[in-house]
């Protein structure tokens, strides 16, 4: 992340692409399309390099424009990027899909990952890039409001599950990609991808269930909001409060955020709505609110406490229903960003559910854990790709 921040500004950033934006995008909003459906494509770059931009060999990228569904069972329009390897698929079977929902990013348009993996500068660019590597076309999904008209959703993760399903539909229906909806599927995200992925999971069998999903793999993963948030209040990364309190004022007009905000609040939230992490002005804004309390931001009432903002955290807290792909759940031992006692929760929920889990832990805290995350992951979806069998270990 250090090195796509210092590089990102010494090169020029891309316009605001109308590809966005542009009314070739509200087609994903008629009423007889599904979700899934391809609102518009066209050819990106994919690079993992800043400098030359030089595109990852071997690989076809498409940008994507594609109907999702919002958490009021609306149609949306989402981003995002799909990428094939060139190469003939020489595994078992079919060649797999890998739908992958990315970390934090801030709610910026220009930290929408179908931006970022063109420019060279996506943090998550190489751990995607493993997955080509494999043989495996990935689908990338900027989430609800990155890039397109609207504000991140950030955390909400109805809408990020959603998304990243769709994204997988979307992914088998573009021309070229050589995938269907017979196509293995693997789903897999840490930290707010954490959330995607376990969302996508539970969500699967009952608003995708033609997709042919054989493992999931999930990290780091925010699984009860009300929990994180209690964490996050006074602690280093309390920014990342501020963006869910955002994003869920965004999903939920009724929760209406400004009614709480004191002055210091609405400043904060104006400073706050094209927040990208991995920039300087992002890193910026991040050390200014690290340390913060809510307590400084509203006025008599923290809303987090309130019954309207309470149910909608419960509405979007995993563990309601058991995923019916095998799942392997990872968290770290150290996580001082999303406590590991939440996503132990979540561990039995989907275990006395029925749902096969494979739990591991993560000898690090939050940001190593992604590193620590990557290689069980790989070879997870590996297994469940080629069929091996593997019991997981939940508790007896």
């Amino acid at each position: 992340m250090v090195a796509a921040i210092t590089v990102t500004g010494c090169i020029p950033q891309p316009p605001d692409d109308s590809f966005y934006r542009g009314p070739e995008s509200r087609p994903g909003l008629r009423s007889e399309a599904k979700p899934g459906d391809l609102v518009a494509s066209k050819v990106s770059r994919f690079t993992l390099d800043p400098v030359t931009l030089n595109p990852v060999p071997g690989v076809r990228s498409w940008a994507v424009l594609y109907r999702s569904t919002g958490v009021s069972g609306a149609a949306n329009t989402v981003s995002g990027t799909v990428l094939v390897p060139e190469a003939p698929w020489t595994g078992p079977g079919q060649r797999p899909l890998v739908t992958y929902g990315v970390g934090t990013r801030g709610v910026g348009d220009a930290c929408a990952p179908s931006k970022t993996l063109a420019i060279g500068t996506d943090y998550e660019g190489g751990v995607i890039n493993e997955a080509l590597i494999r043989g495996w076309a990935v689908a990338v999904s900027d989430m609800v409001g990155l890039g397109t008209a609207g504000a991140h959703t950030y955390e909400v993760g109805r809408e990020q599950g959603t998304a990243l399903l769709d994204i997988a539909r979307a992914a088998q229906r573009l021309p070229g990609t050589g995938l269907d909806e017979s196509t293995p599927v693997g789903i897999w995200g840490y930290s707010q991808g954490g959330t995607s992925a376990g969302w996508a999971a539970e969500l699967a069998p009952t608003y995708a269930p033609e997709l042919n999903v054989t493992g999931v793999a999930a990290g780091g993963v925010p699984a009860d909001l009300r929990v994180v948030a209690e964490n996050l209040d006074g602690n280093f990364f309390f920014s990342l409060l501020g963006l869910a309190a955002i994003g869920y004022d965004a999903a939920y007009p009724d929760l209406n955020l400004d009614s709480y905000l004191n002055d210091a609040g609405r400043t904060m939230v104006a400073q706050n709505q094209n927040f990208c992490i991995a920039s300087a002005e992002g890193i910026m804004m991040f050390l200014d609110l690290s340390g913060r309390r809510i307590g400084e931001y509203f006025t008599s009432t923290n809303p987090l406490t309130t019954p309207e903002w309470i149910r909608r955290l419960d509405e979007n807290r995993l563990g309601t229903a058991a995923p019916k792909a095998p799942v392997l759940l990872q968290h770290g031992l150290f996580d001082q960003v999303v406590p590991r006692s939440q996503a132990d929760t979540l561990r039995q929920s989907w275990c006395a559910g029925g749902a096969d889990v494979t739990w591991g832990d993560l000898l690090g805290e939050h940001a190593l854990g992604i590193v620590l995350s990557i290689q069980p992951a790989l070879d997870f979806l590996s297994a469940r790709f080629a069929g091996i069998p593997m019991a997981g270990n939940c508790p007896a």
